[in-house]
């Protein structure tokens, strides 16, 4: 069903006509707020919380143009929950390995990889790992992405060229084994 079938039924109270929107959309909005944030559990509260403001102003929007408007919202929210982390000054935990896991060497391999494309898509800009996580972690085509982000598809393109060749560049052959270069 198009998004603007079931914004229109969220309008007048369709709680499943919302469900489906957000099980379309959860993915995309977690990737975002990722890409802005840089943590997990961060990107989870901060969707939502977008989810959550979507409802609330669900009157708002084009209905055709449901998509860009909650990344939108997204956006927003991982910009304030930013700032509001900085005020506070607050830290993140490191992450523990659970005691008992069944191929150590493996798993350490796996966190260093983490780690190490975590801290690589932390130096591209945030336009850039928005495009990176869309297109290649949720499969969003460059039309879809230039719409939700606001830019040409052209210009999606060119930032999945540089984010790729900077994450070449800062993680080396492992981009290629481990990350993929299509």
């Amino acid at each position: 069903m198009p998004d603007a079938s079931l914004v229109q039924r969220a309008r007048r109270g369709d709680a499943a006509a919302f469900e489906a929107l957000v099980r379309r959309y959860y993915r995309a909005a977690y990737s975002v707020a990722l890409a802005r944030l840089g943590t997990a559990m961060d990107a989870e509260d901060v969707c939502q919380d977008a989810f959550i403001r979507a409802l609330e102003r669900i009157e708002d929007p084009d209905p055709a143009r449901f998509a860009a408007w909650l990344l939108q919202i997204v956006r927003n929210r991982a910009h304030n929950y930013r700032a509001y982390q900085r005020i506070r000054e607050a830290k993140p935990l490191d992450e523990v390995s659970a005691a008992g896991v069944e191929n150590p060497s493996r798993d350490a391999e796996r966190s260093e990889l983490r780690t190490a494309l975590e801290a690589a898509l932390g130096e591209l800009s945030e336009v850039q790992r928005e495009v990176v996580l869309l297109h290649d972690m949720e499969g969003w085509k460059h039309r879809e992405i230039g719409d939700a982000l606001g830019i040409s598809e052209g210009m999606s393109r060119q930032h999945l060229m540089m984010a790729r060749r900077a994450l070449r560049e800062r993680l080396g052959v492992r981009a290629v084994e481990e990350y993929g270069d299509e």
